[in-house]
């Protein structure tokens, strides 16, 4: 380890981007290959469609835009689209499941790393717990308007707005069991949810565009007036301090004071990326599925906005039935009460697959996090399941408690506050890697990088500044705590801090390379085995004309006819392994054989060398393997023993010699014939018949 390193193991040190993407982490900690291009934009779809799509068009056009909230939604949406994009490049080049996490830890260093991650475990924490509790108030709905008796004892403790809440509860509970045991049903149960509500919203789209009155579009956008009192705005008390003006709703700065409340519908699209890890060929299908399924939703959104204002009307919301989902009591009061009855189921569905994917990413950050050790190790363990069990009971445990004991409803706007700052460091990391590491592979690129972040950035940090200032000193405290948390446990137990501490390995002087030994010469360590008088390890002599297994065959043959088709080349062993193969030889499968019997070698080609042995001291033999464990190299011209030759004349079988019988009558490899039925030997390899 250099000085150098050690200067950059602070709070500051950046995770290499081979790491992030998994070397450093091993098997036991990778996640499933389970999504493809398709599932992932189900995935998209089902975080981005829920309840809101029923009532946020007319909430925002009735309170702050008009029918204007049309252009609030494409605002809202083009902001979306540029952070998709910045998520799209990062995701392509770092697809892990930490997603905006790990893509600072890699850009900018762990201390960022850190914050974001943090701002994300809240925004996830608080969607789960909302998203439960209004599950619940849905579904209580969805009961009453169906006729379904409710207990006395039990209406006490549904559809609360605070407090014990058993159905909220239970909705939570189920969802982190079925995603903690890796059940499989947890994804075909979000794509069967998913087209429910998308032909749900298809049929109120249409049955609304029925009741179309351009009309109601009309003033599209109303005058200004005064924003009630207690909806400050960051932005509101700073124009008020710096000009002593006073907030105000609809008018121009209303269509763009509707788009932070549009962006929260929308948020959603960022969670795919936290399931890089789980998807087949990520750097390419994530970007697809981020880009696909935002652009889905957007239109979606567009279309129910246009059917339920042009349907109502700006002044027919303020007629409504406050008790029951905005749109279903749109549909009552133009006479179409049948499908408010629809939307109820649509809306349960579209919230039980928020839930589902918004438990599936928190999972998948407290997972990363702990992998890096920011977080206890043990959060990162795979069951047998090879799912993140424990992170996922502990998140979800911690998102059932908050909702049965924080009045959450309240704090929704932090779940807003948390993406949005979440986007800020994705897009500002596009621009630091571009810069620091421009080599990197980028199967996915954001057009015109510099400009569209900065534009990026600063759209983004404008949708912030319109949440209210209650929402920025909640954020402050939480981030405040998380800080704290990580100086005390997260700065000390980093893996990164481990790696870098981590003592140098020992690394000797390297010594002058010795001369190459001589063809032959023993390596170091190897003793010699000596034949006995008349057997080589106990085996008998062959007959005169019979060749030495494994017999050397040093330099070029002395014949100018080589005996390649009558060679060991089946059944005999390179006697020149790689590893130990003198410099003057070429491959092993080009040298001929030299098949002169014992007592016609010259002296100088004495008794094999012992480290032309097996691995158990012997010659090697017949069946001796070859380095890969299979006979070794073969010469694709030997006749295998027993099979007729196709050049010799006469009836007569032709064997190894050419002399009808084998080379080793001794050995018959275990009693088969090998000549008359053809079979092949033990040890494979190619062979000619």
């Amino acid at each position: 380890m250099t000085w150098d390193m050690r200067m950059r193991n602070n709070m500051f040190r950046r995770l290499p981007v081979e790491q992030a993407t998994g070397r450093l982490y091993g098997g036991r900690h990778r996640l499933r290959v389970v999504y493809r291009t398709r599932d992932l934009v189900v995935l998209g779809l089902g975080v981005m469609i829920g309840s809101g799509i029923f009532k946020i068009a007319g909430e925002q056009a009735s309170s702050t835009a008009g029918p204007g909230v049309l252009v609030s939604f494409l605002i809202a949406g083009g902001v979306c689209v540029l952070a998709a994009l910045a998520y799209a490049e990062l995701s392509s080049i770092i697809p892990v499941a930490g997603s905006a996490y790990s893509f600072s830890y890699v850009a900018f260093g762990e201390v960022w790393a850190w914050v974001v991650g943090w701002a994300l475990i809240m925004e996830l924490l608080l969607a789960a717990s909302v998203l439960a509790r209004v599950w619940s108030l849905y579904f209580t709905q969805a009961l009453g308007d169906f006729g379904a008796p409710v207990p006395g004892w039990l209406g006490d403790l549904i559809g609360q707005v605070k407090g014990p809440d058993v159905l909220a509860l239970g909705i939570l509970l189920l969802v982190v069991l079925m995603l903690a045991t890796g059940s499989r049903m947890s994804l075909k149960s979000l794509w069967f949810m998913v087209m429910a509500k998308v032909i749900v919203i298809g049929l109120v789209i249409a049955t609304g565009l029925k009741f179309f009155d351009a009309g109601n579009l009309t003033p599209f956008v109303p005058p200004a007036r005064p924003a009630p009192e207690g909806d400050q705005t960051v932005l509101d008390a700073v124009l008020g301090a710096l000009g002593g003006g006073t907030p105000h709703a609809f008018g121009v700065w209303g269509l763009f004071a509707a788009a932070p409340a549009i962006a929260f519908a929308y948020i959603g699209f960022d969670l795919i990326a936290t399931a890089s890890e789980e998807t087949d060929d990520a750097p390419r299908k994530v970007p697809r599925g981020i880009l696909t399924a935002l652009l889905t939703a957007i239109v979606l959104y567009a279309a129910v906005a246009i059917a339920l204002v042009g349907m109502v009307g700006m002044d027919g919301f303020a007629e409504l039935d406050p008790d029951k989902l905005l749109i279903a009591a749109a549909f009552d009061e133009v006479g179409a009460g049948a499908m408010g009855k629809i939307v109820d189921v649509g809306a349960v569905l579209a919230l039980t697959t928020v839930i589902l994917v918004v438990v599936i990413s928190l999972t998948r950050v407290v997972f990363s996090m702990a992998r890096d050790g920011l977080l206890p190790r043990p959060l990162a363990a795979m069951s047998r399941y090879k799912v993140p069990s424990r992170a996922t009971l502990l998140a979800g445990g911690a998102a059932a408690v908050m909702s049965q004991t924080i009045d959450v409803l309240t704090l929704e706007q932090l779940v807003v506050i948390g993406t949005l700052f979440a986007f800020l460091f994705v897009a500002a990391a596009v621009l630091a890697l571009r810069h620091s590491q421009p080599d990197l592979h980028r199967p996915f690129r954001m057009p015109a990088a510099p400009l569209v972040v900065l534009v990026t950035i600063f759209a983004v940090g404008w949708l912030m500044l319109n949440l209210k200032v209650q929402t920025w000193a909640y954020f402050a405290v939480w981030m405040a705590v998380g800080l704290v948390l990580y100086l005390v446990y997260g700065r000390r137990k980093s893996q990164m801090k481990l790696l870098l501490d981590a003592p140098p390995p020992d690394r000797a002087v390297a010594a002058a390379l010795a001369a190459a030994p001589p063809p032959g010469a023993l390596p170091p360590g190897v003793v010699p085995v000596p034949y006995p008088p008349g057997a080589r390890d106990g085996r008998p002599v062959p007959g005169p004309y019979e060749p030495w297994p494994g017999d050397p065959r040093p330099g070029p043959p002395e014949s100018p006819y080589p005996t390649g088709r009558y060679s060991t080349g089946r059944y005999g062993r390179d006697p020149y392994p790689p590893e130990h193969r003198p410099a003057e030889h070429g491959p092993a499968d080009h040298r001929p054989a030299d098949h002169r019997p014992a007592d016609h070698r010259p002296a100088d080609h004495g008794p094999a060398e012992p480290h032309e042995r097996d691995g158990r001291g012997r010659p090697p033999g017949p069946n001796s393997p070859g380095p890969s464990g299979a006979g070794g190299p073969t010469d694709p011209y030997a006749v295998d023993p027993g099979v007729p030759n196709p050049f010799a004349s006469g009836p007569y079988r032709s064997g190894r010699y050419g002399a009808g019988e084998q080379a080793y009558p001794e050995r018959d490899f275990g009693g088969q014939d090998y000549g008359e039925e053809h079979e092949e030997p033990p040890g494979g390899g190619r062979h000619r018949r």
